[in-house]
Parts: structure tokens; sequence; C-alpha cells
């Protein structure tokens, strides 16, 4: 839980403005000490009203954290998992995980771009509700036929739950953190704005490096060998 808040403030203005009331309270406290009382009412007047204004200051990541409090991963990760594996990620097959690395080795060899979303414990279908529904197995030629530059498909992500795609073209939410170096384009921004809500892994490939990027809990790794995807995929799926 504790590490759950931490990731929802981490890099955002957030933690700035928390650092900010604790050198606040403790000027408060000094000033209260030198019995300077005009600024000790000033200050004093900004606290007493100071919940309704954390409220406003804080509200995008309350409203962040309580939806992930009302979502299943809540219930999941921190009862459900101590007395049995998640159903989502126990049911997740080593053939789909083959498939879905064979297909970014081929991407990354011929700089096709591309984006994949796996869903964990979390639904997705709040952040993700555009796009063209599909139910298909996962293999290497339909993974393929959707990222081929001239289709119809390639623009936006393709959404795996289990072991079948069911969504393509979705568009995701961008991250407007600044700590993203300027070099990463438009999929990386919407990879990590969709890891910053949800528990998910995205798979980036750069059209312009070839380079694989897997993003989860608003981290990226850059994949520099083949296997080592696979290794992460199978240690967070299976």
């Amino acid at each position: 839980m504790l590490l759950q808040v931490y990731r929802l403030v981490y890099n955002t203005a957030a933690l700035n403005i928390f650092y900010g009331i604790i050198a606040t309270f403790i000027f408060w406290k000094i000033v209260e000490m030198y019995k300077m009382k005009l600024l000790s009412i000033v200050i004093s007047a900004f606290f007493k009203g100071g919940f309704l204004a954390l409220i406003i200051l804080f509200q995008p990541e309350i409203r962040k954290f309580l939806l992930i409090v009302g979502s299943r991963i809540f219930f999941k990760k921190f009862v459900f998992s101590l007395f049995e594996k998640s159903e989502v990620t126990s049911s997740v097959k080593t053939e789909t995980i083959d498939s879905i690395v064979k297909a970014c080795a081929i991407f990354s060899g011929d700089k096709t771009g591309g984006l994949i979303v796996i869903q964990l414990h979390q639904d997705l279908k709040e952040f993700i509700q555009n796009g063209d529904e599909m139910d298909a197995k996962i293999n290497i030629p339909i993974l393929e036929s959707i990222f081929y530059k001239n289709s119809p498909l390639h623009d936006g992500a393709v959404v795996v739950r289990k072991n079948k795609i069911v969504r393509t073209r979705a568009i995701l939410p961008v991250s407007y953190n600044k700590e993203i170096p300027s070099r990463l384009g438009l999929r990386h921004r919407a990879a990590i704005g969709l890891s910053e809500k949800t528990d998910a892994i995205c798979l980036v490939i750069s059209e312009e490096t070839g380079y694989i990027s897997y993003i989860k809990d608003q981290n990226r790794t850059v994949i520099t060998n083949i296997n080592h995807l696979k290794m992460k995929l199978e240690e967070d799926l299976l």
C-alpha cells in the first residue's frame, strides 16, 4: 500500500508540495518559539484551512489512489494473493509469451514500430475505451499483420488479456512527466502514461532505433537481449 502511494507522487509536483508543507510547518514552529505573534497567526490560519487545501492540491493523486483501492488489483494483490496465485497471470501460457517475444524480435530487427499492452490484475477498460475490439489467439502472423506499416490497425496499441488480443488501435493516456527524455516519442509516453495508472506491462518497439522497451510501474527497461525480454515476461506472467 505504501509503495502504491509512493508511486503516485514520485516524479510529480505533489512530492514538492508535500515537502513545502513540511517546511512551512517547521517554519511555523520556529515562529511560535520566537513569539512572532502576527506571523504565527497568518501561518496558523493557513493550516486551519489546510485539509481543504490538501484536497485541492492533491486532487489528481487522490483520484488515482482511490481508483487503485477500488479496483481488483488492490484485493488480488493484498488479500487473495495471500492464499492463491492470481487467476489472470497464472492462465497465461508459455506459447503466448514465446509468440510475443518472437514477434518483438522480428519488429526490432526490421525497425517496425509497435506497442503491445499486456493486462495483469487491473481491468484496463476505464483507461482504454477506444480502438477496435478483437477476440484472436496470439500468434506471430497476426501480430505481424497488425503492425505491418501499411495496415489500418498499425496505429495505436494492441491489448492482450490472458492469451488473446482483445483490442487493436487502442489509444493510451499519455504521460506528461517532465522527467521522460525528450528523445522518446509518443508510443513511449503513452506506455508510461498507462503504467502510471495501472499495473499493465507495455512493450514498445521503436521504429527509429529498433530498441525494445519494457515498461511497468513507470519503470522503463531497454531490452538488450531478446532472452532478457522472455525472462522478464515469464517472471511477471507465469
